[in-house]
């Protein structure tokens, strides 16, 4: 499919391979309406390359073919599979390189091209659907790539391609051609028979021009350098007000609009009935595609090899993001600088347990804050992915979801441990095993329903910007009400704090901490109330916080990482997906 831009090539191809509902008319395959089975009979190449940069060549192919392939084939079939279309494609010498992307180095366009073909080619589709696949790339790499659909077309599929503007020798592969513009057919037929048939109609080039130039001048409606049919003149002629050149005579030029017109016409009169009665007489259905048409929705695997499969390729794809050298050095000095304001800290007077429960509350602001911001990326940077692959039904959303949060835990527990190993010894929080244990967890559950915060703002605006706006203005919210800055709150804003898992992070954090046993601010070595020590419990930081218990408040932490988990499993439910 050749035409200028905005003149429907990508429309029509996404309606040609199933991926747009809302239209008018029909669309059918060897005379059969489109059907939820035809998935798997068809490829479809988008004009970005949709891939996870951190993932070589062989992995992302061999993950492909794990979770597309039919359930009937065993795993070692399926991974042969990938290493055959590694081979078809030429790509031995790059398959155990990463993919790449904006701010990674990786494979080269055109391998990452041959890689997105690979991904569908493995299913062994009977229709190949490609959008712009030479975009972007150089003439000798376009060539390839054009030369290798020839070749995946001669080995018996259909393939349809959209291409912008080929070179001569591109334009020469091509066994049909549509041209299109402005949205209607000037041409359908043979690509090599395109210049005669505008030539019987009286459209030739002047000069020496590349088919695709020309076809395209055609379509924009440029006739420069272009013969004009005598018909359409004299057309002009009577509707026309002359115009006079510099030279005092008359020249009169067709509009774009008089060419396009011109064309329909000619098309709907001398083409297209004569196309239209190959097509009807052509249209059988064969019994293998009756088989297709007929045959289940199937899954390439069961739900648990879904799961498995997504789990181990979000721990490889990730693993680079979550151990990045930034994000290390990041929590490291935040950890060192802690450590070194509260070096040493003590709650014998006021003034110390002051400055710890301040130590406390930021490390449950901190790790409130972090894991927000970046589980706020993960939906809108993987929309296009999660788009492509469950427009294909190559798994479940429920495999995908339940995946990708559970691939995250181990990546996440790595650096707050490393963490609180710096500030909880530096600082000297309460020196026992048990306190420096439930301390972790809490961290560790705080950063779970946080990251389920982050989450589900993600998915709910699926927008960077409004989601960030959103989680500011909620985070901050949090923070301010929970419970270290602002004790005594009016009813009416009241129940704000008990949306805020800052607030019951920082109440557990202090129950572990400290008891109402402990005594400070005390005048001599003697060390009791009669000698003047106070209960720590009746300190200012303290006196409205009852340091027992604990449970309620971490019951309280995991519904909420429940429900804002399901928040964003429904709001990814309602994301609209091509199919």
């Amino acid at each position: 499919m050749m035409g200028p831009s905005g003149s429907g090539k990508t429309t029509l191809i996404n309606l040609l391979a199933g991926r747009m509902q809302h239209f008018s008319g029909t669309i059918t395959y060897n005379g059969q309406p489109y059907t939820k089975a035809l998935k798997h009979r068809i490829g479809f190449v988008m004009q970005d390359d949709v891939l996870f940069p951190h993932l070589t060549v062989r992995e992302t192919l061999t993950y492909t073919a794990l979770l597309r392939l039919p359930s009937t084939l065993t795993k070692h079939q399926k991974e042969q599979r990938a290493q055959e279309v590694v081979s078809e494609l030429g790509l031995e010498r790059c398959q155990d390189t990463i993919i790449g992307g904006n701010f990674v180095r990786g494979i080269s366009g055109g391998e990452r091209k041959r890689v997105c073909i690979g991904c569908e080619i493995l299913i062994n589709p009977s229709l190949l659907f490609l959008d712009e696949p030479t975009s972007g790339l150089d003439s000798t790499t376009a060539l390839r790539i054009v030369q290798m659909l020839h070749d995946i077309a001669e080995a018996g599929r259909t393939v349809v391609t959209t291409i912008h503007q080929p070179s001569s020798r591109l334009f020469y592969k091509f066994d049909k051609l549509i041209l299109l513009g402005e949205g209607h057919s000037v041409y359908f037929g043979k690509a090599s028979s395109a210049m005669d048939y505008f030539s019987s109609i009286g459209f030739s080039p002047l000069i020496a021009m590349n088919p695709a130039d020309f076809l395209l001048d055609l379509a924009n409606g440029n006739t420069s350098d272009v013969s004009i049919p005598t018909e359409l003149m004299q057309k002009i002629h009577k509707e026309s007000e002359n115009i006079e050149d510099l030279d005092g005579e008359i020249s009169i030029r067709p509009s774009a609009q008089d060419v396009h017109e011109y064309l329909v016409e000619a098309y709907e009169n001398h083409v297209a009935p004569e196309e239209k009665i190959k097509l009807i007489q052509s249209n059988e259905i064969s019994e293998d595609l009756k088989s297709a048409l007929s045959a289940r929705r199937e899954w390439g695997a069961t739900w648990w090899d879904q799961f498995s499969i997504l789990f181990v390729r979000g721990l490889k794809e990730r693993r680079h993001e979550y151990l990045s050298c930034l994000r290390i050095a990041q929590v490291l000095s935040t950890a060192f600088i802690l450590g070194s304001l509260w070096w040493q800290s003590k709650i014998d007077t006021p003034k110390g347990l002051q400055d710890q429960t301040g130590l406390v509350f930021f490390i449950a602001v901190f790790w409130g804050f972090f894991p927000v911001f970046t589980a706020i990326f993960t939906f809108p940077q993987e929309r296009a992915m999660i788009s492509k692959e469950r427009a294909v039904d190559m798994y479940r959303l429920s495999a995908y979801f339940m995946a990708r949060n559970l691939s995250d835990l181990p990546l996440d527990l790595f650096l707050p441990i490393i963490f609180i190993l710096i500030v909880y010894f530096m600082a000297h929080l309460r020196m026992t095993a048990t306190a420096f244990l439930l301390t972790t967890l809490t961290i560790f559950l705080s950063i779970v329903a946080s990251q389920g915060l982050g989450l589900a703002i993600g998915a709910a605006f699926m927008n960077l910007k409004k989601a960030t706006t959103v989680a500011s203005i909620t985070m901050l919210t949090f923070m301010l009400a929970g419970g270290f800055f602002v004790q005594k709150v009016n009813v009416f804003i009241k129940w704000i704090r008990y949306l805020s898992f800052n607030y019951y992070t920082y109440r557990i954090l202090l129950k572990i901490q400290y008891d109402a046993q402990q005594l400070y601010d005390c005048s001599s070595g003697c060390k009791s109330i009669a000698c003047g020590c106070r209960s720590i419990a009746s300190s200012p930081s303290l006196r409205d916080i009852p340091l027992n218990g604990g449970i309620k408040e971490a019951t309280i932490m995991l519904l909420m990482v429940i429900a804002y988990r399901l928040l964003a499993y429904f709001s990814l439910q309602r994301m609209k997906v091509s199919v």
